[in-house]
C-alpha cells in the first residue's frame, strides 16, 4: 500500500512553502490578548507517531490524525491536552492539507445575509473582523475576498507560530479592492469578554465550536450580543458520516468517535444544537446551513489522514474496537489510494446575527 503520510517539508513543497518559525529578529507582531482572545481553531485529534509495518503495507489504527512530522515532534495536540507551561500548537500542515476541502465546504448561502447585515451597520467606516482561533488564517483568505469594502482582521490564537502563518498569509485586497491589514493577538477563547470584541463589526470562526463546553458557547454568544456583532462559525462537526460501500463497522466506529468528541465536558456534534439555543437566547437570529467535505479520488491526502484520526480516535475511546477496526483502516486506506473511495463528513455552518447595538 502507498504511504499517504506526508512530513512538514513533503508539505512545504506541496504548497509552495509554508513560511519558517518566526524568530527573535523577526518583524510579524503577536500582540498578548487583554483580557480575551481565540483558541485554537480544531485539527482533529492529537499526535501522530510513524506507522509501524507501513512499509510493508501493514497500517495500524493510531489515536490521531494529521500528517506524521519528523521524529520527536509533536505535529497536533488537543485544545486542552498541555500543561500550562506548554504552548499548544496545531499541525500548520494538517491545517494546509485541509483548507481546500474547507473552502468548498463553507456555505455560500450565508454569505448574502450576513452582507446585508453589514452594509447596514451603524456609523460603519471600514469592517473590524474578529477570527478566533484563526489557525493559519484559512478563514480569512476564504472570506475577505468575498467582502466589499476595507476590512481590519484581528487574528486570535494561542499558538504565536500559527498566528505567524496566518498574518504572512493574509489576504491584502476586499472583494472591491479596497485594503484589508490584520493583526494577530495571542489569547485562549476561555477569557472571551465583551470587551474583547469591542468595536467588532463581525466574529469568524473555523471548526472552533465542537471543541468548547457549553459554558464557553455561552460566554461566546455573550461576548457577540454585548459587542452588537454577528459571528460567521463554520465547519462545527455534525456527527454523521458517509462512505462508498458501507461496511458494518461504519456505525460503530462512528458513535465511538462522536462519544470521544463529548470528552471533557466538550460539545462535539451538539455543539451547534447548544450555540443556536445560546445566540437567541440572547436576541440573535440564528442560521444553520448544512458545510460537508466531499471527499473523492482528488482529495486521496486529506481522505487517509482523516480516515486515521477518525478511526484512531473511535478505537481510544472504545479499546474493544482496535483489532477489528485495524483491518478495517487497512481496507478503507486501500480503497482510498486507488482512488475508489467517496466520503462525506457532515458538517454545519452557523451565522448568529446579534442585535445592533448603538442603533441600526
Amino acid at each position: 500500500m502507498r504511504k499517504t503520510t506526508a512530513t512538514p517539508a513533503d508539505v512545504a513543497r506541496r504548497v509552495g512553502g509554508i513560511p519558517a518559525q518566526p524568530g527573535r529578529k523577526e518583524a510579524v507582531s503577536v500582540v498578548e490578548a487583554v483580557p480575551g482572545g481565540g483558541s485554537v481553531a480544531r485539527a482533529l485529534t492529537a499526535s501522530q507517531p510513524e506507522v509501524p509495518g507501513a512499509d510493508s503495507g501493514v497500517e495500524s489504527v493510531i489515536a490521531g490524525a494529521g500528517p506524521v512530522g519528523r521524529s520527536g515532534e509533536r505535529p497536533t495536540v488537543r485544545l486542552r491536552d498541555t500543561g500550562p507551561d506548554e504552548q499548544p500548537r496545531y499541525a500548520p500542515e494538517w491545517l494546509e492539507l485541509r483548507e481546500p476541502a474547507d473552502a468548498a465546504a463553507r456555505s455560500l448561502d450565508l454569505l448574502d445575509p450576513l452582507r446585508i447585515r453589514l452594509a447596514n451597520l451603524p456609523g460603519r467606516s471600514g469592517l473590524t473582523i474578529h477570527d478566533l482561533g484563526c489557525g493559519t488564517g484559512s478563514m480569512g483568505r476564504w472570506l475577505a475576498p468575498r467582502l466589499d469594502g476595507a476590512q481590519h482582521w484581528v487574528l486570535h490564537d494561542r499558538d504565536p507560530y500559527l498566528l505567524h502563518f496566518a498574518a504572512v498569509a493574509s489576504p491584502r485586497a476586499a472583494a472591491d479592492g479596497s485594503r484589508v491589514t490584520v493583526e494577530t493577538r495571542r489569547g485562549d477563547v476561555a477569557r472571551l469578554t465583551p470587551d474583547a470584541l469591542l468595536g467588532a463589526s463581525l466574529v469568524t470562526a473555523s471548526a472552533l465550536l465542537d471543541v468548547l463546553t457549553r459554558e464557553e458557547i455561552e460566554t461566546l454568544a455573550a461576548a457577540c450580543a454585548g459587542a452588537g456583532c454577528p459571528a460567521l462559525l463554520t465547519l462545527s462537526v455534525a456527527g454523521r458520516v458517509e462512505l462508498s460501500t458501507p461496511d458494518p463497522l461504519d456505525a460503530e466506529i462512528a458513535a465511538a468517535f462522536n462519544d470521544h468528541q463529548r470528552r471533557g465536558g466538550l460539545l462535539g456534534p451538539d455543539a451547534v444544537t447548544v450555540a443556536c439555543e445560546a445566540f437567541a437566547a440572547h436576541g440573535a437570529t440564528v442560521k444553520v446551513h448544512p458545510s460537508p467535505w466531499r471527499l473523492g479520488p482528488e482529495n486521496v491526502g486529506l481522505t487517509a489522514q482523516w480516515l486515521r484520526g477518525w478511526v484512531g480516535a473511535a478505537v481510544e475511546e472504545r479499546p474493544r474496537l482496535a483489532e477489528r477496526a485495524e483491518s478495517y483502516l487497512a481496507a478503507r486506506l486501500a480503497a482510498c489510494a486507488a482512488g475508489e473511495l467517496h466520503v462525506t463528513v457532515h458538517h454545519s455552518d452557523l451565522l448568529a446575527l446579534a442585535r445592533p447595538t448603538g442603533g441600526a
